[in-house]
């Protein structure tokens, strides 16, 4: 992508159905669990993460004893700094202790991390600072085992103010205004509430204190619990949480905007925000891990049992449709297909930018990324010339050459590696002129395959902001001399703000917009952005379910849009005519069925906290607020 948007988080869950000596005999590892969270945690941390957090429970511990343990990290490599403080903690107890190398029982009482239940997540922070108080798991500490409760998820809350103002009206003090924490704190609430009630009848049926503590973690309804602490949650979000006794729980929200995927057999149970994740690291079929359903959550008791519950009323499932088009790992079987599928579905626009001109165009796209939806471009392209081959042919009859037969079916797509991403550069300079001349820089070019009567067409998964597009792609590409240079994006244009778990906030970042603010000044419309703002001032009040911010682009084309983009990024030392393609949301549905959370492109928010924090957005840009708007 040319201008980097920051990966929402990540999360990893893991339990072990049999004992610990069990997994000891037969992967020669008691550090089983740990290699596997290390390797599920890693193959989702893809870029942007600024911290990672791992948690581990013991079960069956004396009293006295350690049985939680959590180490979080914020340095450059978080997963790596966590893992090689895990390792060298555990070998060097090994290296103590060399008769117990085969003890796993030993092991497990005398070394940390060791356990049957684990979590962990990768962390991007889309607000507040990259404090180690900011990175989860999160952890809420009692003295009572089934009162501690480590939670992490993937999300963002639309309505954290409210969430917060609901804690404080039922007496709490929240140390923090953080989605994470009201989160925390209200799942806490609720799981006090249900152990003080269930301590409560044990004493009434006459079981003392110690003999109860056991029957509560055994009866506690994690179910109701969930029910009780997400009645008014309005966001996306995969949330994971660990009961200090040994429960565990991932509750995903109704419209499925946020990923979940599990895993089960007779030795583990296993979650992630992604299924390739837990394909590769345990070895699986892509038919056997399954998708969490939106509004549900998946619940394994501490003696193993594990159930799907409804936890909420489904909405209509608006699963995030740039999961498959950026953020995901491509090598899901489902999301390669998809993201090849986009490739060929714009195809047409493509051929069209290019007047048909096949044999003077070089196809080529932005890595890394777009590589997936450049083949599908390719493969269109292909499949073009092979039908034109065979019309040339049919028509030639039996008159038709050797000589030109052969000229006929040399003819293909030209494909060549134009941008190289010198990811070793780091634009370290704090002056505005300087930092221009080495973002120019960020991508070098391959010189001697494009004509100065060629057309290149280049490929990227989005164009969000357009700077480095601007500052950096189109002037490189340019020293090719090409004729013309197309910009193809595999995403739609991306018009308004996320307020779901990614880094998109504020409107008057996206190229899109502005382009429309532009086209408004054009033709002397600008009058609506008033309107507008007046709207969004004075109307988004609960239960509001319209988008004002529509009628800033409402008065164009999609194509029109694009055309102002393409005239906004290129400059005036720019020599080749510069095209922009955006892929059409029509298209973006039929290459990715399944997910059709499209609100980045359409403003159709699936919930009503998403609606106004898009008319909050327009209000803070027509003021010149720098805030977030929720």
């Amino acid at each position: 992508m040319s201008d980097a948007i920051k990966h929402e988080c990540g999360i990893a869950m893991l339990r072990l159905l049999k004992p610990l000596q069990y997994y000891k005999d037969k992967y020669g590892t008691s550090f089983y669990a740990i290699n596997k969270m290390y390797l599920m945690m890693e193959k989702q941390h893809n870029r942007g993460q600024d911290g990672a957090g791992f948690a581990s429970i013991k079960f069956n511990e004396v009293p006295g004893t350690r049985y939680i343990s959590r180490i979080r990290s914020n340095q450059n490599l978080p997963i790596k700094d966590i893992f090689q403080q895990i390792n060298e903690r555990l070998n060097t107890i090994l290296e103590e202790n060399p008769d117990k190398a085969d003890d796993a029982e030993w092991q497990k009482q005398n070394m940390p991390y060791l356990g049957e239940l684990f979590l962990g997540h990768v962390r991007y922070g889309t607000f507040g600072n990259n404090s180690i108080e900011s990175v989860h798991p999160f952890l809420r500490q009692s003295n009572w085992k089934h009162k501690n409760l480590i939670v992490a998820g993937n999300f963002n809350m639309t309505n954290s103010t409210e969430l917060l103002q609901e804690l404080i009206d039922i007496g709490q003090h929240p140390k923090e205004h953080t989605d994470t924490v009201t989160v925390m704190e209200k799942i806490g609430h609720f799981l006090d509430d249900e152990v003080t009630n269930l301590y409560l009848k044990f004493k009434n049926q006459g079981v003392n204190k110690k003999e109860a503590s056991p029957l509560i973690g055994k009866e506690l309804n994690i179910q109701r619990i969930l029910e009780r602490s997400s009645k008014n949650w309005d966001g996306g979000y995969a949330m994971a949480g660990l009961i200090g006794h040994g429960d565990a729980f991932v509750f995903r929200d109704p419209a499925g905007i946020r990923p979940a995927y599990f895993y089960k057999d007779d030795e583990i149970v296993v979650v992630a925000s992604e299924r390739p994740v837990i394909q590769t690291v345990f070895n699986v079929a892509f038919e056997d891990v399954k998708e969490l359903a939106p509004a549900h959550a998946i619940i394994v008791k501490r003696d193993g049992q594990v159930t799907i519950e409804q936890i909420l009323e489904p909405l209509p499932k608006r699963a995030c449709s740039f999961e498959r088009i950026y953020f995901s790992r491509g090598s899901d079987a489902e999301i390669y297909e998809e993201r090849k599928n986009l490739g060929k579905l714009i195809f047409k626009d493509v051929l069209k930018s290019i007047d048909n001109d096949m044999k003077n165009t070089v196809f080529s796209f932005i890595p890394n990324t777009a590589e997936t939806s450049f083949y599908g471009m390719t493969e269109a392209a292909e499949d073009y010339l092979n039908q034109r081959k065979l019309k040339t042919i049919l028509n030639g009859e039996r008159n038709i050459s050797a000589a030109d037969l052969s000229t006929i079916l040399s003819e293909r797509p030209r494909i060549e590696k134009i941008a190289i991403k010198d990811v070793k550069l780091r634009t370290f300079i704090a002056d505005d002129n300087s930092r221009d001349e080495l973002v120019e820089h960020v991508y070098d070019v391959t010189y001697g395959v494009v004509k100065p009567t060629d057309n290149l067409v280049i490929i990227d998964d989005s164009i969000v902001r357009g700077t480095t597009l601007k500052k950096s792609i189109i002037k490189i590409l340019d020293r090719l001399n090409p004729k013309k240079i197309v910009v193809v994006s595999s995403a739609p244009q991306i018009r308004y703000p996320d307020c779901y778990g990614i880094d998109m906030a504020r409107l008057d970042d996206f190229i899109a917009f502005k382009a429309a603010l532009e086209l408004l000044k054009d033709t002397n419309q600008q009058n609506i952005l008033e309107v507008v703002y007046q709207n969004c001032k004075t109307k988004n009040v609960d239960g509001n379910t319209e988008n004002f911010v529509k009628a800033v682009y409402n008065p164009f084309s999609t194509e029109q849009i694009s055309n102002k983009i393409a005239e906004m990024l290129k400059t005036d030392n720019i020599k080749a005519d510069v095209n922009v393609i955006y892929q059409s949301v029509s298209n973006l549905h039929i290459a990715c069925p399944k997910n059709k959370g499209d609100w980045y492109f359409t403003g159709d928010y699936p919930t009503k906290g998403g609606i106004r924090v898009v008319n909050n957005a327009f209000v803070n840009f027509y003021e010149g607020n720098k805030k977030r708007a929720y």
